[in-house]
């Protein structure tokens, strides 16, 4: 029954081949260019300083 190894192994491999695809396709559609990723970045770092100190206290910091 040596032919069921062979068999299981291709099926393997055939899995594993279906994964790498997979997942450089999906590296593919998620490259962003450096100017996107600057820009992208550029909004997170405004976003988080626009954050005034009364809305980054805690519940358990407020005496109230």
């Amino acid at each position: 029954m040596r032919w069921w190894k062979v068999l299981g192994l291709a099926g393997l491999a055939g899995v594993a081949a279906s994964g790498v695809v997979i997942a450089r396709a999906e590296r593919r559609r998620r490259a962003y260019t450096p100017e996107e990723i600057r820009a992208r970045l550029r909004d997170r770092h405004a976003e988080a300083s626009s954050v005034s100190p009364a809305d980054s206290v805690s519940p358990a910091d407020d005496d109230g």
